[in-house]
């Protein structure tokens, strides 16, 4: 049998049921209905979920999920596979980071251990910086904290760092100059009894500074040969990380002369809408296949990784962000109202916008100033933008990204008229 379980996890951030308890109180539930499989797509529950199935012997991550969380297991892992990462260093202190700005190359990346969303990245450019970017990353995760973004399973996660390497990425081998594509993407897939199953590839417009994501597009449009050098480095990838049963997300850094580099690969699906893209795109359930694979029953698997050729129109997720495609802040504070954008304005014929409600604020609330440290805090929201195919899809998503500060401000300014024009 398989039934729907929810329980919230956000009351217990400070409770005896963190960690251990939680993982209890989790199998304790699901037996208690009956349940043949436990789900989550939240990434700071996945090994409170993953450690709850393996207490009841249900499918699920197995005992190596923790390598998809901590990115020091991550990287030590795919160190000994010879896959190809960035070189990193351990830090837990201002020290430790002054130690690793001299043994690696930089500049360097801070990162949280256990981050996710780009929160608490900050760029590190000399040894000198390590006294003032090591509080300023420390504050960055205790604002994620605050905010509910951290790790269930383990108390202290949010003190560990790692420093590493910044992967000299280029788009220029891969895309065509002018394409407006980054030099980043991920594979997105599914890992069913220790078997991975690559779905498809989705791409990405540039980051702004200094790594905040603003777009996630599907399908990708490299040629089928490039999709198929970058599916065999994500199989090595997921391979070495060792899991038996979860969906996966794994970002590929693109590199001159045709190379990659790994970034990071996650113990479940891709967040915002990547999901909807791919079943708009590809007509393939993500989330089903995942829950099939947990059930133990067939799964609805493509024989082989999707491309372009297997597309029909295109998905994007869009942030809610207050720069534009550059990373330039709005010179404005606005608030958000979903009424208010003149879309058609901005975009191509046909092509469509929803707000998502579940991950957006609601109307009438300022959308949040631009943080550079933030990561996906920056957020106020997300879009979901469909398109007739890839290059459409592409200047669509430029087109919010560099207009909706302006249509945003036109609509309020045409409603205060119309208010003071109307008695």
């Amino acid at each position: 049998m398989w039934l729907p379980f929810c329980a919230s996890v956000t009351p217990a951030l400070d409770a005896p049921e963190f960690g251990d308890g939680l993982a209890e109180l989790i199998a304790a539930q699901a037996h208690q209905i009956g349940a043949d499989a436990i789900f989550t797509l939240a990434e700071f529950a996945m090994l409170v979920v993953a450690d709850a199935a393996d207490r009841l012997g249900l499918r699920g991550a197995g005992p190596n999920a923790a390598l998809t969380r901590d990115k020091r297991l991550m990287r030590a892992a795919w160190a000994r596979a010879g896959v190809p990462s960035p070189r990193f260093r351990l830090v837990s202190c201002a020290r430790d980071l002054e130690l690793a700005c001299r043994e690696l190359t930089l500049p360097l990346l801070l990162k949280s251990a256990w981050g996710a969303g780009s929160m608490g990245h900050v760029v590190v450019s000399s040894p000198d910086e390590a006294s003032v970017v090591w509080p300023a990353a420390q504050a960055a995760m205790a604002d994620a904290k605050a905010a509910g973004y951290r790790e269930l399973r383990h108390r202290s996660t949010d003190a560990d760092f790692l420093a590493e390497e910044i992967i000299a990425g280029s788009p220029r081998s891969w895309w065509p100059a002018g394409s407006g594509y980054g030099d980043y993407l991920s594979v997105e897939g599914v890992v069913a009894d220790g078997v991975y199953h690559p779905v498809c590839i989705t791409s990405r417009l540039p980051t702004i500074p200094p790594f905040t994501e603003v777009s996630n597009l599907a399908p990708c449009a490299l040629p089928e040969g490039l999709q198929r050098q970058i599916e065999s480095v994500a199989r090595a990838a997921v391979d070495a990380l060792g899991l038996q049963t979860c969906g996966t997300h794994t970002e590929i850094k693109l590199m001159d002369g045709n190379q990659l580099c790994l970034i990071e690969s996650a113990g479940r699906l891709a967040g915002v809408m990547v999901p909807a893209e791919v079943e708009h795109v590809f007509g393939y359930d993500l989330v089903g296949m995942v829950v099939d694979s947990l059930l133990g029953r067939p799964a609805d698997f493509p024989d082989r990784m999707l491309t372009d050729q297997d597309a029909v129109g295109a998905a994007a997720s869009i942030p809610m962000i207050a720069t534009n495609a550059s990373g330039v802040p709005w010179a404005r504070e606005l608030v958000w109202d979903s009424s208010v954008p003149d879309w058609p304005a901005l975009l191509a014929p046909g092509s469509r916008i929803e707000t998502v409600p579940g991950l957006s604020i609601p109307d009438g609330t300022r959308i949040p100033a631009y943080q550079p440290a933030g990561g996906v805090l920056a957020w106020g929201g997300q879009f979901f933008l469909r398109s007739r195919d890839a290059g459409t899809l592409v200047q669509d998503a430029y087109a919010v990204l560099n207009g909706l500060e302006g249509a945003l401000a036109r609509g309020w300014h045409a409603r205060a008229e119309q208010s003071v024009a109307t008695p």
